[in-house]
């Protein structure tokens, strides 16, 4: 059954990847995916469980005393259905509404007209000079907000600017990159460097000091290339929004202002309430509907705009890309399965008894993060390696575990920047892919080659670092 699993998960990345070929959406597959094997893991309860998760199951029923009487299928089964099923759903429920509230608040911005405070200010028409501009903008955000939030943001001003679908991918595909190039070196930046300072494993001074470097470099070494390829200029851009001939200057400004400060008060949030951070974007949405309420109740008393477009929260939420949703949902379901089987975890001992270098194992574990979600792969890798607390106390390759130790600082790096090997690696890629429809195969031919130079080249930097300065 382990290796069953295994196999179904690959079959399944397989078919999403030839998703054109096929003619199968892979919202669909990976729904099928996901379900499949969650009722695998189900049949299997009596093997699989005992072997992953002895203590936690003899615990369950220790605290649930009517389970002893039962079969062992049926304690693991009820293990599954009360307690693992449960805890996959809430970490992966929590993502989905961060990842509703984003998107409607960015829609409520463009509809309204607000990205015209950037857009209007980026005038140049070159091709190559705009993919600066877009990379480093995606660079910067991605370390305030979260790389999926920003590269919502950014797709839609591209809509804005690049009105070629095929030659707007170009540019989606770099904006994946800065975006999780952007946020590894910033502690607020990345689910998986939250998780790593939120922890302890890591200060958020060091995190910079260290990684913001070969961030930097990881996203030069694509963007130089990519640019030196994109000629000529793009036709006049037209910023025509629905409705926005009805609002004035000011009013488009606050929208944008209210939108884009709600994102990034949320990590302000989550540090102050230590909330999770859907519970400060539903927050932040909360506030921009009641705002939008009492907005065009003011305007349609005005007899002047009874023809206006009412773009109220209720209309906007009708307009999320719901197969993205989905697809992130399937995707979500199937990795999790992986992480409570214990293959997440096995294949980082495996790593470490094999390799017991702590800079290929974190580059290797990056290229893992390209194909499973980093957020698993980072938590099963943290629970394999307590934080070494006295530093003073160890030497050698045990050195690496201490606080702001070596392989939590690379760890950041590697499962931040490894994901946009693949455009299915990252939270950031699937976002891109789900609005733009960007083809697997064609980011695999065209971007994948140019992630990996990028990677390679900002971890020997992070390495030569630790050779010059610790």
């Amino acid at each position: 059954m382990f290796i069953t699993l295994i196999v179904l998960f690959v079959i399944g990345y397989l078919v999403i990847a030839l998703e054109h070929p096929l003619k199968v959406d892979k919202t669909a597959t990976a729904l099928l995916l996901g379900m499949l094997m969650w009722i695998l893991y189900a049949f299997g309860a009596e093997y699989l469980v005992p072997m992953a998760e002895s203590d936690h199951l003899a615990k369950y029923i220790a605290e649930n005393p009517h389970e002893a009487q039962k079969s062992l299928y049926h304690q693991a089964l009820d293990y599954i259905l009360n307690v693992k099923i449960v805890e996959a759903l809430g970490d992966i429920t929590q993502t989905l509404l961060f990842l509703i509230g984003a998107m409607t608040i960015v829609e409520l911005i463009d509809v309204h007209g607000g990205f015209s405070v950037i857009t209007d200010r980026i005038n140049t028409r070159k091709k190559s000079r705009l993919l600066w501009v877009v990379c480093a903008t995606t660079f910067v955000f991605s370390a305030i907000l979260d790389n999926m939030t920003t590269t919502i943001v950014m797709i839609m001003l591209l809509r804005k600017l690049v009105a070629d679908q095929k030659e707007r991918w170009i540019y989606a595909a770099m904006v994946v990159i800065a975006a999780n190039t952007g946020g590894a070196w910033s502690p607020i930046g990345d689910v998986t460097t939250i998780m790593l300072w939120v922890k302890g494993n890591v200060t958020a001074l060091a995190l910079i000091k260290f990684v913001l470097l070969p961030s930097l470099v990881a996203l030069l070494v694509p963007l130089f290339i990519v640019a030196r390829r994109l000629k000529g200029e793009l036709p006049v851009k037209d910023n025509s929004t629905e409705g926005n001939r009805w609002l004035s200057a000011g009013e488009r400004n606050t929208m944008f202002i209210l939108g884009v400060g709600g994102l990034i008060f949320v990590p302000i949030f989550k540090s102050l309430t230590h909330m999770p951070p859907f519970v400060g974007i539903l927050f932040v949405l909360g506030i921009l509907w009641v705002y939008t309420e009492i907005f065009y109740n003011r305007k349609l008393s005005d007899g002047r705009y009874e023809d206006m477009p009412v773009n109220r929260l209720p209309r906007l939420i009708a307009r999320i890309d719901m197969p993205s949703i989905l697809f992130f949902l399937g995707i979500l379901m199937a990795v999790s399965v992986l992480q409570a089987t214990g293959v997440l975890s096995a294949t980082a001992a495996f790593l470490d008894e094999e390799v017991h270098n702590i800079y290929a194992i974190n580059i290797l574990l990056g290229t893992l993060s390209s194909i499973v979600d980093n957020v698993p792969l980072v938590a099963g890798v943290m629970g394999m390696y307590p934080v070494v607390m006295d530093a003073a106390q160890v030497t050698g390759y045990e050195a690496a575990f201490v606080v702001d130790g070596t392989f939590w600082e690379f760890l950041s790096y590697c499962a931040g920047v490894g994901g946009s090997l693949l455009i299915i690696g990252s939270a950031a890629g699937v976002i891109a892919m789900g609005i733009e429809k960007i083809n697997f195969g064609w980011y695999l031919k065209n971007f994948s080659l140019l992630a990996l130079a990028g990677y390679l080249a900002g971890a020997a930097v992070y390495i030569i670092e630790v050779m010059l300065l610790k």
